[in-house]
């Protein structure tokens, strides 16, 4: 009788054991499956952001693994401008200057236009060039400098960005 109970017990301790050790199993499969889904990396849900000030704003934008940003920008101020330049540059640098920005040939934008703006995003003074990672998120400073072509003033725009690497 006393080995028939000692039998049980080691009985329902293995029980115990096996029911624990396939719930740990099926837990350690479920992880390796989100994590291999990429559910753990942050980058992947971060919505896309580009902000520029008011007359000016982001349609689309794209930023691929050789530095090179492509974005659409639609010109909403009370009258026509040329666009006369434009930078981009990682979000860590706090002064604009330190990256001149490109003077492009003047791009007419009448009130209400679009036009998409190629660029090489800068980190100090050298461009990040195959350092982007895809898919993972980047941020950083937008400048346009643009010439209102009713008054003739020119002004410089800044803005942020940040957006996933494609």
């Amino acid at each position: 009788m006393a080995l028939q109970h000692k039998k049980l017990d080691l009985q329902s301790a293995m029980e115990y054991l096996m029911t624990y050790g396939w719930a740990l199993l099926i837990i350690a499969v479920v992880l390796a499956a989100m994590f291999q889904l990429g559910i753990f990396n942050p980058g992947q849900f971060a919505g896309q952001e580009c902000i520029l000030p008011a007359g000016l704003s982001c349609i689309n934008s794209y930023l691929f693994t050789n530095g090179m940003l492509s974005i659409n920008i639609l010109q909403s101020t009370t009258s026509p401008i040329n666009v006369t330049g434009y930078n981009c540059s990682i979000a860590t640098l706090q002064n604009m200057a330190i990256i001149p920005i490109k003077p492009v040939n003047q791009i007419y934008l009448p009130v209400g236009a679009n036009t998409t703006l190629t660029m090489n995003c800068f980190s100090a003074a050298a461009i990040i060039a195959n350092t982007l990672v895809s898919g993972s998120l980047f941020t950083g400073n937008l400048g346009v400098n643009y010439t209102d072509t009713l008054t003739g003033f020119p002004h410089t725009a800044y803005g942020k960005i940040a957006i996933q690497v494609t």
